[in-house]
């Protein structure tokens, strides 16, 4: 007998616990669109209430991930362990486009599966579609060139790689069901055990730009991502990372790619933008038997950037997927017509940083989306965007300097920042930059 969506969704939402067969049959009918939009939206809003136990999180996760292709990288003979990263998603987070080339750099393969930009935040996959030509969603027998070749490829899912998560994930987006831990729990491992991963390392961030804005929903979050994955068979660790304020100085899409480049080819280093990523990285080079310990790992991190090492592999990725191949020596990335700063109304410190204002003001100017099927303008965002702590006005800098389509959508962004930035005679203390390590 069949299971009826409408009827798993009742349940559900009344708080029961689904049977396994339940869950693969909505996730199957996400797949070969016998369940509806309205129904998937439906579904999520009743997690998002309701919740999932831990057997259900591991099934749904299960049938994501078994959804499509599951790829096996054993029988490629590669030199070294096939690993990844993920963040659960914030303004001006540019820690995959680095890490990526680094990690490929100490002898790890990246098969980095990414995502567009959800809600408030920016996506990976926009950012590097920013690239002219790069082919961010390319068939699986490229992915697996690219990945031999280069050491890393940061891509989008393939159209048979977890293709239930890419079509609950957009329905998610637009429909206030984002912030639900079962669901980014499932959406996040199922593209990494269907990428066939050997280990594991998340960003799980807290603050005003996060998801998860409270440290203790983050902690939940990150926890509930480690068991799901050391549970699948798939070595995890998780860092707490504070998301307090846009990581680095540039956020959108292609500004955030060209601080990328000048991070990897020597020049301006954001030394929070460093530190989060490096400490990411050398987590994963353990985890992947690539150092024996953490400073071990530091050090091969350290050396891989200063070489420009993770350079020369962040440029035969983008060659090898389609892109320019002088990236790193030709600015080939779009630029917005309107290009002005973004004046303090008084002079002061930056005391406070509403950095979710900051990603809905982007998402405005079209650097994200308000609808599944909107398209993404790589050229707007922010860049030199004032640290907390940092003088501005009259005896300082601006608070950013705002890229926009035109000059209307520039007034609204630009009041927006400024609303979303606060301004004192002092700035408080922050919390720890990483602020906890869960595994």
């Amino acid at each position: 007998m069949a299971l009826l969506p409408q009827e798993i969704i009742r349940r559900k939402r009344d708080g029961a616990v689904l049977a396994d067969a339940e869950i693969e049959a909505m996730v199957r009918g996400a797949v070969d669109a016998s369940v509806t939009d309205a129904q998937i939206a439906a579904f999520a809003m009743a997690v998002f209430f309701r919740g999932m136990t831990m057997p259900e999180r591991v099934a749904f996760t299960r049938a994501m991930a078994r959804s499509g292709r599951v790829l096996n990288w054993s029988a490629a003979n590669l030199p070294g362990p096939v690993l990844d990263k993920h963040s659960t998603g914030g303004i001006g987070d540019k820690t995959s486009l680095i890490l990526a080339p680094i990690v490929a750099a100490c002898g790890g393969f990246v098969p980095m599966i990414s995502g567009r930009g959800l809600g408030h935040t920016g996506g990976t996959l926009d950012k590097m579609d920013s690239i002219p030509g790069y082919v961010s969603q390319p068939e699986t027998d490229v992915l697996d060139r690219v990945v031999r070749s280069a050491g890393c490829a940061v891509v989008g899912a393939t159209r048979d790689i977890a293709p239930a998560d890419r079509r609950i994930y957009a329905i998610r987006d637009t429909t206030g069901t984002v912030e639900s831990i079962d669901l980014i729990t499932a959406s996040i491992l199922s593209k990494k055990m269907a990428a066939g991963l050997g280990g594991l390392v998340m960003d799980v961030k807290f603050g005003t730009g996060a998801f998860m804005s409270d440290i203790d929903d983050a902690r939940a979050l990150a926890r509930s991502i480690v068991d799901v994955a050391n549970g699948g068979g798939l070595p995890a660790v998780a860092l707490l990372t504070d998301m307090n304020q846009p990581l680095g100085r540039s956020a959108g899409n292609a500004v955030e790619v060209r601080e990328s480049i000048d991070l990897l080819t020597g020049g301006p280093k954001d030394e929070r933008l460093w530190e989060v990523t490096a400490r990411l990285t050398a987590e994963l080079l353990v985890i992947g038997g690539l150092a024996a310990d953490a400073e071990a790992a530091r050090v091969k991190v350290e050396h891989a950037l200063a070489s420009g090492a993770a350079a020369e592999r962040f440029a035969r990725m983008v060659r090898d997927l389609g892109g320019p191949a002088d990236i790193l020596e030709k600015d080939h990335l779009p630029a917005a017509p309107v290009v002005r700063p973004i004046a303090a109304e008084q002079s002061g410190v930056v005391a406070a940083v509403d950095a979710r204002a900051i990603g809905v003001a982007i998402v405005a100017l079209g650097g994200g989306r308000t609808r599944p099927e909107d398209g993404v303008d790589h050229a707007v965002g922010l860049t030199e965007i004032a640290a907390i702590g940092e003088a501005v006005g009259a005896k300082g800098r601006p608070l950013a300097l705002l890229h926009a389509r035109d000059e209307a959508s520039a007034a609204a962004a630009e009041a927006a920042i400024r609303a979303a930035v606060t301004v004192a005679d002092t700035a408080p203390a922050q919390p720890a930059l990483v602020a906890e390590r869960i595994a």
